[in-house]
């Protein structure tokens, strides 16, 4: 995969479009998982009955590394509700510890819906569950979807045992490790600094 090669990554442009694909491609697998309703419209010739998604879908972002891969599924998803929820990681004096902080969210009700929540790199889970978490204000979902490029398989298990039994969760690639930094290995270093630039 071309998003993890470092001759690759100094073209923002190109890491960015690479987000927007796969999330395209995940948006069409997610897609298949549905619920559908028939729907007749009219033709130019005569009418036609149709299938459209039954479901009510809101697409929820981490910012800011989510931003192309939100796009991606938006491609698909082009009529669902979207969310947004800053989440980042305040790192302690000393050593590589840390804590997630939420400062923002913009989301409308997510209640009976379907949440597609994405993030391309799903290390610990932390960040994920939080912005989950966040998210509850504006309701319960019927379905809950998780996305990521990547993901640790110690961010698995966090899934597994901090998210609902039926959450079923989408990963292009699972790597074994993650480093004192919290940074899957070999993953493919920081989503957002490749996408944007990198942070002060």
């Amino acid at each position: 995969m071309e998003m993890r090669d470092v001759q690759v990554q100094g073209d923002p442009l190109r890491f960015r479009t690479n987000l927007d694909r796969i999330g395209q491609i995940m948006a069409y697998e997610i897609s298949k998982r549905l619920d559908y309703k028939d729907t007749t419209i009219s033709t130019p010739l005569g009418e036609c009955v149709c299938q459209e998604p039954a479901d009510k879908i809101v697409l929820a972002t981490i910012l800011r590394a989510g931003l192309p891969f939100h796009h991606g599924f938006l491609s698909y998803f082009d009529r669902a509700e979207n969310a947004f929820v800053s989440a980042y990681r305040k790192y302690k004096e000393k050593g590589d510890s840390f804590d997630v902080l939420i400062e923002y969210m913009a989301s409308p009700s997510i209640e009976d819906k379907t949440l597609i929540l994405v993030d391309p790199m799903l290390a610990t889970g932390s960040s994920m569950e939080l912005a989950y978490r966040a998210l509850l204000h504006k309701g319960t979902p019927a379905k809950i979807h998780l996305a990521s490029v990547i993901a640790s398989k110690q961010s698995v298990e966090y899934v597994r045992q901090n998210f609902p039994e039926d959450t079923v969760l989408w990963c292009g690639a699972i790597d074994d490790e993650v480093n004192a930094h919290s940074y899957i290995v070999p993953g493919l270093g920081d989503a957002g600094d490749l996408a944007y630039g990198i942070k002060e």
